[in-house]
């Protein structure tokens, strides 16, 4: 087997939470976007979350559920107790980077400047340090001393609208907001259960590989993807879908043009790669010529309703079979490929395309 890093992960949870409430509407922090940016670049054998747990009683379960290890810090008043898990979390982490030396990148989920000299030391010690924090709430002294640095609001499966609004500190995170009918992606009812569970499976297959080619830039083997598929979801099973062998599943996800498939480094193990073209560009066309038919007088369409549109163009449109984790992601990669031009409005509280570049 390859080498692989183990990860030790370390969330200052009350700076996320709060981060992610007060510069997004009011948002609910998820957990998953990280743990699968993780699962691309190493095995995490130590979850750990810090804060004061009454304050995040359903984080608490979203958390407990992803096996995150909850270290309870007590009550008190004003800043003492951000103090007091702020250095909980640094000498957690010292300790652990001394008695764990197999333990090579340790991940600091937090966008608190008062972490520094935490990451300088842990790298005096040769380990790997990634900062994951919420872009409008990390102190900009803190990503330079990471060896990377990951933005929450950036990580796929991430899509929160930017909104206006004032940063405030209540004593409990609110309950999110019910989106408006015309802003939620409604699936087209799939006429069989086969049918769904192939384009769940082309969906994951696609975001992952898309996800490691990403945080790597190296080749993507089938090893590697089945290694990653199984920290997304230890239960995954190839034969679940009806197939004998990953290389069987991975042959017919080629035939669908799903990915592509080469010679590997080794004998059995071919190279898995996304498409360069075709679908992903017919794709990209269809946005185009959508939003031009849409576009009336001012030649601009919200991106609130306009994922419908493109399937009664094309019922079977996905843009999660192309490796995109939701429909403004496509729609920016769209922009990079001067297929539309997209910006934001803040009198429409929306994002505005139009069918070509601004």
């Amino acid at each position: 087997m390859e080498h692989e890093d183990r990860i030790a992960l370390f969330l200052d949870y009350e700076n996320l939470a709060l981060g992610v409430r007060d510069h997004h509407g009011g948002a609910m922090f998820d957990f998953r976007p990280i743990a699968d940016a993780l699962a691309e670049r190493g095995r995490v054998v130590v979850r750990r979350a810090y804060a004061d747990w009454s304050y995040f009683d359903e984080d608490r379960r979203m958390l407990t559920r992803s096996h995150v290890e909850l270290i309870e810090i007590p009550q008190r008043m004003g800043a003492t107790r951000k103090n007091a898990a702020d250095i909980k979390m640094a000498v957690d982490a010292i300790e652990l980077a001394f008695e764990r030396q197999y333990i090579s990148t340790f991940v600091l989920c937090t966008g608190d400047s008062d972490f520094t000299p935490l990451v300088h030391k842990l790298r005096e010690l040769n380990k790997q340090v990634i900062g994951v924090g919420v872009e409008n709430s990390t102190s900009a002294l803190l990503p330079p001393a990471c060896d990377e640095f990951l933005y929450y609001d950036r990580l796929e499966g991430v899509d929160i609208l930017p909104t206006r609004g004032r940063r405030t500190r209540p004593s409990r995170l609110p309950e999110p907001e019910p989106q408006p009918a015309d802003q939620v992606e409604i699936e087209a009812p799939p006429t069989e259960e086969p049918s769904r569970d192939a384009d769940a499976l082309a969906v994951l297959v696609a975001q992952t590989v898309a996800g490691l080619q990403g945080s790597s830039g190296g080749e993507v083997t089938a090893s590697r993807l089945k290694r990653t598929l199984l920290r997304k979801d230890p239960t995954f099973s190839e034969s679940d879908h009806g197939f004998r062998t990953f290389g069987e599943l991975l042959r017919h996800l080629a035939d669908l043009r799903v990915i592509e498939l080469a010679e590997g480094p080794a004998k059995g193990d071919p190279e898995v790669s996304l498409p360069e073209h075709g679908d992903r560009e017919t794709a990209f066309a269809l946005l185009g010529s959508v939003v031009r038919d849409l576009g009336g007088e001012t030649g601009e369409v919200a991106l609130s309703g306009l994922k419908n549109q493109l399937r009664r163009v094309r019922p079977d449109f996905s843009e999660k079979k192309l490796g995109y984790r939701g429909f403004l992601q496509f729609c920016k990669a769209a922009a990079t490929e001067g297929a539309v031009g997209l910006r934001w409005s803040a009198d429409a509280d929306d994002y505005l395309l139009t069918g070509k570049p601004s």
